[in-house]
């Protein structure tokens, strides 16, 4: 373990036990480089990643306090052990048979994939999109065909280089949405039958891409809030033939998990070992609570195997299905399969958004947008706290908007969902984010819409439908 990962793990315990209680203030960076005998960086490595974990936040000018935790606070799930080896998926109508059921707006949707729309610029977009749309060069149906739009991989070239980043515009292939990234992707890197790597739990649809691919996964363990297990992959790259590794570093779905920028490192040095490549689904990265975002894997990333896949629809444009995919040293075959399948992302809806990363205030969006999903994070966590029963546990993300949670005794979140549907609410149940249907006592909640009477009683609800089946 690191310096700053121990210094975390025990500033964490001490708010755990009480000893350091919400509102205190942690020792200086001056005070604690003192007191531990350690460097000025490695002290603020480990308040950015208590931040990161929801323990404590940055004040300008003050330093760091520990954030108030409303109700008592919850252990974290434990590392899950997935057990099996390869396996040939059948997930797809068990999903959507789960997923179809959440569509009704009256339904309160605390099971959404989604954040409310009202916490996006749309109006703004809108503009742009029609200021697009009334000068659109006719030549532009021709040269923003794939890879896309020129000034729009400018701008996101851009953006990687603030990350740290260089990526060169001619390696960014416009897609429609991060899910069509990721679609591209595997396709260009394997072929039916062909064996990958994903995360225990994973979003649901990455597991139904590659069913649809004819690929078979091995499920690697991981942690709620650390993510992938390093030394399971390891293990699995040693034993197996892995085409490729489908994961999501910075705040997953539906853990909410975040690697470590240390343990990020050692991630892409593994894949360089084995020569084996990354498909990274990354659309939460600017959607962190801490004052510092997550490494971007580009960064580190020397020899272009990581295929780095992102999208607005997260943070800013949902609706508008405009991704990408920095595809390092496949970005031809990306590019081949984008021609190949879709051939181009609206013309128009480019344009816009590029004129909107120019000029728009993208950055001051971003803020607005962390600081009300870090209030609205706060609110679910204290109301999960105080509704559901001892023995839930409960993983607290450092950005995106999920909580994953897993129930005491043998809650079945299966039936939990049947139930509260009929109450109007809906939830994510575990086993739609497992290629065995595993994590029958967990559910993914969604804490991407403000608070609010509604959202409360449904809690309530969810609470007393928890121990009504812990009671039967």
């Amino acid at each position: 373990m690191s310096l700053y990962q121990d210094l975390a793990d025990r500033t964490a315990r001490l708010i755990d036990d009480g000893v350091l209680r919400p509102g205190d203030r942690l020792p200086s960076i001056r005070q604690a480089c003192k007191a531990y005998a350690i460097s000025p960086i490695t002290v603020t490595q480990a308040y950015q990643l208590l931040e990161q974990r929801g323990l404590v936040e940055a004040r300008p000018k003050s330093g760091y306090f520990v954030r108030a935790r409303l109700g008592s606070s919850l252990p974290e799930p434990r590392m899950t052990r997935p057990v099996g080896g390869a396996t040939a998926l059948e997930v797809s109508d068990f999903i959507f048979q789960i997923l179809d059921s959440v569509r009704e707006p009256a339904i309160v949707p605390l099971g959404s994939s989604f954040p409310s729309p009202h916490l996006f610029p749309l109006d703004k977009l809108g503009r742009f999109l029609a200021s697009a749309a009334r000068r659109l060069d006719p030549l532009a149906t021709v040269t923003d065909l794939p890879p896309g739009n020129q000034a729009l991989r400018r701008q996101l070239a851009l953006r990687y280089l603030a990350h740290g980043a260089s990526v060169s515009p001619q390696e960014i292939v416009i897609t429609s949405g991060a899910l069509e990234g990721i679609n591209l992707c595997l396709q260009a890197l394997t072929r039916p039958g062909d064996l990958i790597a994903i995360e225990s739990p994973t979003f649901y649809a990455g597991l139904q891409a590659s069913e649809r691919l004819g690929l078979r996964v091995i499920e690697i363990p991981s942690h709620p809030r650390e993510g992938v297990s390093l030394s399971a992959l390891a293990d699995a790259l040693r034993q197996h033939p892995i085409k490729a590794c489908l994961f999501m570093l910075n705040f997953a779905n539906p853990t909410g998990s975040q690697i470590p920028d240390e343990r990020k490192r050692a991630l892409i040095e593994l894949l360089h070992t084995h020569q084996v490549p990354l498909i990274e689904d990354d659309v939460y990265a600017e959607l962190h609570f801490g004052s510092a975002p997550p490494l971007c894997s580009k960064a580190v990333d020397r020899d272009g195997l990581v295929l780095h896949v992102s999208s607005f629809s997260k943070c800013l444009a949902p609706g508008y299905r405009l991704g990408w995919v920095a595809a390092g040293r496949y970005a031809q075959a990306v590019q081949r399969q984008k021609y190949a399948t879709s051939l181009a992302t609206t013309v128009p809806v480019q344009i816009a958004v590029a004129e909107y990363l120019k000029h728009g205030g993208f950055d001051s969006h971003l803020r607005r947008l962390r600081q009300q999903l870090a209030i609205q994070e706060r609110q679910l966590v204290a109301d999960i706290e105080t509704l559901f029963p001892v023995g839930t546990r409960l993983a607290r993300p450092g950005g995106g908007y999920f909580v994953w949670l897993e129930l005491p005794g043998q809650v079945d979140t299966l039936r939990l969902q049947e139930d509260a549907l009929v109450c109007g609410i809906s939830i994510a149940p575990g086993p739609i984010f497992s290629a065995k249907r595993d994590f029958r006592r967990n559910l993914r909640l969604n804490f991407g819409h403000p608070a609010s009477a509604r959202q409360r009683e449904a809690l309530v609800i969810l609470g007393d439908l928890i121990r009504q089946q812990l009671a039967a």
